[in-house]
């Protein structure tokens, strides 16, 4: 296993569509270790292949936090296929959008039907914050980043935030 650089706002890989995994090999475990090492290592809760700039439909969730023992989760192929009305707020981040927050209102409930690294098809109900992380990292797996929930000037502003930084490290100098 090993930690992958993360792919980070600017980037237009993380606006790209991933598509489906055709058959859970050797290959995909390996992948999906890697980017629960490099989710663990980056202290986030999700992480989606597309942040590790591989266009897959695969995501790795561990929500119990760092005083419990983890519970990995491995989601290949997720598709939301129910949504509550009922709404939550969870004030949200994002690995590929270090160092940002905001407020986001999504379903409090959704159910989803993924594929398991055994190949074997399932499905969850899930709520809380465990919905808000799927509904988040599924949203990567469609180009769609937690930034487009909220307003477009501030969307914007962010978009320009990271922009900036992006040139002076390119050009080589320090962002203040």
């Amino acid at each position: 296993m090993s930690i992958k650089p993360l792919v980070i706002l600017p980037n237009p890989l993380l606006r790209e569509v991933s598509r489906p995994v055709a058959t859970v090999d050797d290959r995909i475990i390996e992948l999906s270790n890697d980017m629960l090492k490099s989710m663990y290592h980056a202290s986030g809760i999700g992480l989606a292949a597309i942040q590790i700039g591989v266009l897959l439909r695969l995501l790795v969730i561990d929500i119990t936090g760092n005083d419990k023992p983890k519970n990995p989760r491995i989601f290949i192929n997720p598709e939301v296929i129910w949504r509550s009305d009922e709404q939550n707020i969870y004030k949200e981040g994002c690995l590929s959008i270090p160092d940002y927050y905001a407020e986001i209102k999504r379903s409090r409930k959704v159910c989803v039907t993924y594929i398991e690294r055994d190949g074997r098809k399932k499905e969850i109900e899930a709520d809380g914050l465990l919905a808000t992380c799927l509904q988040h990292e599924i949203d990567h797996l469609n180009g769609i980043l937690f930034i487009d929930h909220i307003s477009r000037l501030r969307r914007d502003i962010i978009i320009r935030k990271f922009k900036k930084k992006a040139r002076n490290i390119e050009e080589g100098h320090m962002a203040i």
